[in-house]
């Protein structure tokens, strides 16, 4: 998107449109059901296919969580519901913050995703962000932890 925008500037208000709606998908309940719904280990993980032996190491096999089980609440850890400020989805902020990014770099003056902004809205689970405070988090998470946010 952000090559393409560089190449067509005419169509620059379209790409900002598409990315707003990317973004806006981002910080809705959906984008990050499994991070809110797949608390502590996977208890099938016992009964795993034989294929799964592909991407676990084999002395673990049957006591670890496929690629994709995101463990909320694993220890040392503890439930974090706000899947921003979370030790772990480093995937989930990272992906967001590349999304948020190239709008920024192709929407010049239009600021709009760096005024606060609510994610997941879900009652309790309703977090509050910015674009900068994201990249500010992810930047003090890194520092606090140089082998890797979680």
């Amino acid at each position: 998107m952000g090559l393409m925008a560089h190449r067509t500037p005419a169509w620059t208000e379209p790409y900002v449109a598409v990315l707003d709606q990317l973004i806006e998908r981002h910080t809705g309940w959906w984008s990050a059901s499994d991070w809110l719904t797949q608390f502590g280990h996977d208890p099938d993980r016992a009964n795993y296919p034989d294929i799964y032996r592909l991407f676990i190491p084999p002395e673990l096999f049957g006591d670890y969580d496929a690629p994709g089980w995101t463990a909320n609440g694993t220890e040392p850890w503890g439930v974090q519901m706000d899947p921003v400020a979370a030790d772990g989805m480093l995937f989930y902020k990272g992906f967001f913050l590349v999304l948020l990014g190239i709008r920024s770099m192709i929407a010049g003056d239009d600021d709009r995703w760096n005024q606060p902004f609510e994610m997941i809205r879900d009652g309790d689970n309703t977090f509050t962000w910015t674009h900068s405070q994201i990249a500010d988090h992810l930047c003090r998470q890194w520092l606090a932890a140089p082998i890797g946010c979680h």
